[in-house]
């Protein structure tokens, strides 16, 4: 089999993407929880 590169067409580069994707979605919720939570 190849290097990482290799591994297969779209499928590694699509899920870093995602969970990035996620990351970005989880940290603006918590920072919307936590201003909720400081301001209330």
């Amino acid at each position: 089999m190849g290097g990482p590169t290799d591994d297969d067409d779209g499928s590694p580069k699509f899920g870093r993407l995602l969970i990035v994707l996620l990351l970005a979605v989880a940290l603006v919720g918590v920072l919307t929880f936590a201003s909720e939570a400081y301001f209330s």
